[in-house]
This record gives structure tokens, sequence and C-alpha cells, in this order.
């Protein structure tokens, strides 16, 4: 078995007798390896967003979330890499890394000859630059998500840092730049802040109460266009 397919067999394995545990002792019998080769195999999978965690003890050992993982799927070959090519466009916007995530989670339950063969194809196409829009901070994709108000180091224009707190509600991009769109407790009303221009962020514990309503925005309403999922 290559390692592929058993990093396919593993992710499986553990699905199907969760909440159990197995350990990296029984799962290195079942796939005729050593310990250290599963230790290695699970250190990828919890890489690539597997929710994997470990539970000590005599009878701990390996345990997966059934609720965050997916059974196999049946994407081909072509589908998975559109997948990948619509994540490059989402380079530098906040959903990159949670994008690249779910990718690596789908490509980890495809049958291993699907997966081997969204790889081959992969290897014939070439992207020439990055994503198109500037890279947005971790911290303040993560703090909007999570709806907590943050304390910003903000650089305006001429490149003079100010800090602020602010209530993240949206996002708004266009080709070149992301802006985090929050109320500025300093100036007491909304302001968009570009994020290649954020550089630092501390996430503070009070919620985030306030919601965004579009005609706040000093833009066109024909300009925006909302995400859809559909």
């Amino acid at each position: 078995m290559n390692r592929t397919d058993r990093l396919y067999a593993l992710v499986e394995e553990l699905r199907a007798v969760s909440p159990r545990p197995r350990s990296a002792r029984w799962l290195a019998g079942r796939f005729e390896v050593s310990t250290r080769t599963i230790e290695r195999d699970i250190a990828a999978l919890q890489a690539g967003g597997v929710p994997i965690w470990a539970e000590p003890g005599r009878t701990g050992g390996y345990v997966v979330d059934r609720a965050h993982t997916l059974p196999p799927v049946n994407l081909t070959a072509a589908e998975a890499v559109a997948m990948a090519v619509a994540l490059h466009r989402l380079g530098g916007t906040p959903f990159a890394g949670a994008g690249a995530t779910a990718l690596r989670k789908l490509l980890a339950v495809l049958p291993a000859a699907d997966a081997a063969e969204a790889h081959r194809l992969a290897g014939r196409v070439h992207l020439i630059g990055d994503g198109p829009a500037t890279p947005v901070p971790a911290r303040v994709a993560d703090a909007v998500t999570a709806g907590r108000v943050l304390r910003l180091r903000y650089a305006d224009r001429a490149g003079a840092p100010s800090v602020r707190e602010v209530e993240p509600l949206a996002y708004l991009g266009n080709p070149t730049h992301w802006y985090l769109v929050a109320w500025c407790r300093l100036r007491d009303g909304l302001r968009c802040f570009r994020t290649d221009r954020i550089l630092d962020v501390q996430p503070l514990p009070e919620a985030v109460r306030r919601e965004l309503r579009v005609e706040e925005l000093d833009i066109p309403r024909a300009r925006i266009r909302p995400l859809s999922l559909v």
C-alpha cells in the first residue's frame, strides 16, 4: 500500500470507529508499518485540516471528529483540479487558508486512484502570478468570523500608524485590495480599512453587536454584488 492509499485508509479507519480511539501501535499493525510512520501520517493529515486528536492514557489513541470529516466522495479528477484553480483566485482573500484546508480534506477522502489522477492532471496546469488581492492577516479573518472586537494598529495613506478599537462587520473586496468594513470607535462611524495597511491585530473578548446595513456604505448599490453560495 502506498502512502496516498494509506492516508485515505487511515481516515476511513478512524471514522469507522469514532468516537473510540485507535492507538499508533494498533494502526501500525493494521497497515504493516512502524508506529513512527503512523505518527508522521497522522501529523500530515492534521496539517491538512483533518480533525484528528490524541487521547492520552493506556486506552487512548487517535480519534477523528466524524462531524467535521467527509465520507468518501466521488469528485472527478477534473472537478478536483477545478477547485484548486478556483482556490488560486482566493489568494489574498480572508478565506484562502480555509479553502486550502477544504481542498486537502476532499483529497484525503478521494479514492486513491482518483486522487492520483487529480494530481497528474494538476501537474499539467500552470499558473502565472499569485491571487488578485493583497493578503488579509489571519487574525483579522479569524476575529471577523468569530465576531470579536479588534484593536488595530493601522497605517494611513502616508504610513503614519494609529491604534483604534473597531467592531468588524464585513469584508469588501475588489481585484486589487481587500477591506475590513468596521465600526470605528475612535471616529464613531463606519470605516473601511485596507487590509495590507493593518500592522497588528489584537482580538478583544468583547463580542460585536452591530450588523452592517449595505446602505450605510458610501458606494452605489449597483457596484456591490453580495457573495452567493448557489
